[in-house]
């Protein structure tokens, strides 16, 4: 008789492995274990500690991907959740393509988290091409978590510095939901002494959820907004109470890493939180 390995959620996350400063795979594991779903990782790369340090080991995974994800069809997985976060490369993004077209279903919940940019601008090593790939992956999303440089990114409007207005906001969410995703949360709005995220559900009004500023943006904050996101979509809780949930647990583990003057690298305390997540 065929072994059934399905009796359980589980959420196949698709991102980098860091043994040391608190992001990607060693983030999203312990979170959404806490939050009584198995988690399965697939590594695009393996690093010592990650790229925000000036010097560290790094192997890149993308030759092992589809044959690890090859033993995975032969066991039969199926996944209540598939979550894809930093992608190195054009070949990475065309490996996690053919994930979802091949374990995406009717039933379960593909968040992607295009991580590309931040401040308006593209992180290094990301070309035009990859970009344009990205845009790809972005309309197999159910939920998309882009922060405010990303969506202008995959939206091809033009960043600007000053005060977002609640209209453009709102039109960059309809041009990404156009796209696609069913839900758009834009992340890291800075709004005065406030940071904002806008929630967007298709056929919905937005609405925008605010927390005090508080700290320094660390390290591995996205990696942990977006587990939790996955974590509650599988669970059922409703789109804006995951969003407000999220928020305030990552503005508690800025404040406690303050406290304990953790080096910006190093992320954010969230063991110390882990436990409200249940």
């Amino acid at each position: 008789m065929k072994t059934d390995h399905n009796h359980q959620k589980k959420i196949a996350v698709i991102n980098d492995f860091s043994g040391f400063g608190r992001c990607s795979i060693a983030v999203a594991l312990p979170i959404i274990s806490m939050m009584k779903i198995q988690c399965c990782p697939v590594p695009t790369s393996i690093f010592s500690n990650h790229t925000g340090f000036d010097s560290y080991f790094f192997e890149d995974y993308t030759d092992r991907m589809q044959p690890y994800i090859n033993e995975w069809k032969k066991l039969g997985l199926q996944f209540s959740g598939i979550m894809s976060g930093f992608l190195g490369s054009k070949e990475q993004i065309q490996i996690v393509l053919r994930f979802f077209r091949e374990f995406g279903t009717k039933d379960n919940i593909i968040v992607v988290d295009p991580v590309m940019g931040d401040y308006g601008k593209t992180y290094s090593t990301y070309t035009p091409q990859m970009c344009s790939e990205m845009k790809k992956l972005a309309a197999y999303a159910d939920i998309l978590t882009p922060n405010l440089t990303e969506a202008c990114i995959l939206t091809d409007t033009p960043y600007h510095e000053e005060k977002w207005r609640m209209k453009e906001i709102t039109a960059l969410a309809e041009k990404l939901s156009a796209m696609g995703p069913e839900k758009i949360v834009i992340t890291g709005i800075v709004q005065g002494e406030f940071i904002a995220n806008y929630c967007y559900e298709k056929g919905k009004p937005g609405k925008i959820r605010r927390t005090h500023k508080v700290g320094t943006q660390r390290s591995g904050t996205g990696d942990i907004f977006a587990s939790i996101i996955a974590a509650d979509a599988v669970n059922g809780v409703p789109f804006g109470d995951s969003v407000r949930k999220a928020s305030l647990f990552i503005k508690r583990c800025i404040e406690r890493s303050t406290e304990m003057e953790l080096p910006l690298t190093d992320g954010v305390c969230f063991e110390e939180f882990l436990g409200s997540l249940k």
